[in-house]
C-alpha cells in the first residue's frame, strides 16, 4: 500500500513579524473605519512570523500582472529544486523511480506547468506523468495527497512526487480595503514543501482512504476575482464557521473505514486560522493539542496555503511521536468550499503493508 514520507519544506529568507505587520497596516491604514476590527483580527490570528520571497518594501509595491508572473516563475524555478531533492533523498528515491508528480499552486500560474521544466531539468523520465492543480486553493495539498493515493492504487508499483509552491505575497493587492483583505495581508506567507508518495516500502503514513466533500453553495465564500492587476483574494466571514458541517464528514469518513474520527492517534489537518482549529477540535471532540503540529505551522509560517498539510506532517516526523500501527487523519480545506480528507496508519520501513 502507498506510503507518504516525510516532506521536505523550504521557506524564503525574508521574514515579517506579526508585530511588524501591525505596525504597517497602522501606518498604512490608519484612516480605515475598521481599522481597530483588523488590527484585532490580525492579532488573534496566533501568528509570530512569516517568510516573503521579497523584502516587504517590495511585497508591497504592484509592478504589475506580468511583472509578478515573472518573479513566480523565477523564483520557482530557482527554489523547488533543492525541496524537490530533500524529499526524494528522505524517500530514498531518485527522479528515475518517479512515475507522477502532482504540482499544486494557487499564488501563480505557468503554462507549460512547472512539472515539464522540472522533468527536463531534473533527471526525471520523459514518460513521467504531470498533474498541475491551480485552483483549490489551500484545499490542494490534500488534494495532491489524495490524487497520488489514488494513482499509487491504480499501479501498485508506481510512486508519485507531491509539490506544493505557494507564493501567497505575490497576490497582495495594495487597492483591497476590505477586513477581509487586510485579515489576510496578516495572515499568509510563502513556502515550498515536497513529499514522495512510495508504492511500496518506506517510513510515513501508510494512505487506506481518501475522500471529498464540497459543502452546497459556499463557493463564493472563498475566492480570486482575477483582474488585470492579477489575483483579488475574497474571503467571506462565514469561513471560520464551516467546521461545524465539515466535523460530520470527517466523521463518516472514518466511520466507513471502522475508524473513530475522535480516537485518532494524529491529525495532520489545514491551519487556515486558529478558530479552524479551535472549531474543529469542539466538534470533533478531541484536545487541543491534537492540533498541535498545524498549530505550529500557522505560529512559525503563518498560513503557506496548500503547503500546510505537509509541513505539519514535517513536524510530526520531527516530533517521531508516532508508533507503528498508530492511526490518523489528514485534512486540507479550500474554495468550494472543499475538504479533502484521508486516512492513514503510521508504518516504518518493511513494516509497510505490500
Amino acid at each position: 500500500m502507498a506510503v507518504l514520507c516525510k516532506p521536505a519544506i523550504a521557506v524564503p529568507e525574508y521574514v515579517i513579524t506579526n508585530e511588524e505587520t501591525l505596525e504597517l497596516a497602522r501606518r498604512l491604514h490608519g484612516d480605515h473605519p475598521q481599522i481597530n476590527l483588523a488590527l484585532r483580527l490580525i492579532e488573534n490570528t496566533g501568528v509570530k512570523k512569516r517568510h516573503l520571497i521579497q523584502p516587504i518594501d517590495k511585497v508591497l509595491r504592484h509592478p504589475g500582472f506580468d511583472a509578478r508572473s515573472a518573479v513566480y516563475e523565477a523564483q520557482s524555478k530557482e527554489r523547488v529544486p533543492a525541496v524537490v531533492r530533500q524529499a526524494l533523498d528522505q524517500a530514498e528515491l531518485e527522479p528515475q523511480q518517479i512515475d507522477l508528480i502532482v504540482y499544486v499552486s494557487c499564488t501563480g500560474f505557468m503554462m507549460p506547468p512547472m512539472t515539464s521544466w522540472l522533468i527536463n531539468k531534473m533527471g526525471f523520465r520523459q514518460e513521467t506523468r504531470q498533474l498541475p492543480i491551480a485552483q483549490l486553493g489551500c484545499a490542494a495539498g490534500g488534494a495532491a495527497v489524495n490524487r497520488a493515493h489514488d494513482f499509487c492504487q491504480a499501479y501498485p508499483d508506481a510512486n508519485a512526487l507531491i509539490i506544493a509552491c505557494e507564493f501567497c505575497s505575490l497576490c497582495y493587492q495594495p487597492t483591497d480595503l476590505n477586513v477581509g483583505s487586510l485579515l489576510s495581508n496578516g495572515l499568509f506567507g510563502d513556502g515550498i514543501a515536497a513529499a514522495v508518495v512510495r508504492g511500496s516500502g518506506g517510513t510515513g503514513v501508510q494512505l487506506e482512504r481518501n475522500g471529498s466533500y464540497l459543502i452546497p453553495d459556499t463557493e463564493d465564500w472563498i475566492s480570486y476575482a482575477v483582474r488585470s492587476t492579477g489575483f483579488h483574494f475574497q474571503l467571506d466571514k462565514r469561513v471560520p464557521g464551516t467546521m461545524e458541517p465539515l466535523a460530520p464528514v470527517l466523521c463518516a469518513l472514518a466511520d466507513e473505514h471502522q475508524w473513530n474520527a475522535s480516537k485518532m492517534d494524529f491529525y495532520v489537518i489545514h491551519a487556515g486560522g486558529p478558530r479552524i482549529l479551535d472549531d474543529l477540535s469542539y466538534f470533533l471532540d478531541v484536545p487541543s493539542e491534537a492540533f498541535r503540529f498545524s498549530r505550529a505551522t500557522l505560529t512559525e509560517y503563518g498560513n503557506i496555503a496548500s503547503a500546510v498539510v505537509l509541513d505539519a506532517l514535517s513536524r510530526m516526523f520531527d516530533e517521531a511521536s508516532a508508533l507503528h500501527g498508530h492511526r490518523g487523519l489528514m485534512a486540507g480545506f479550500g474554495p468550494g468550499i472543499t475538504a479533502e480528507m484521508s486516512l492513514g496508519t503510521w508504518v516504518s520501513g518493511s513494516e509497510a503493508e505490500i
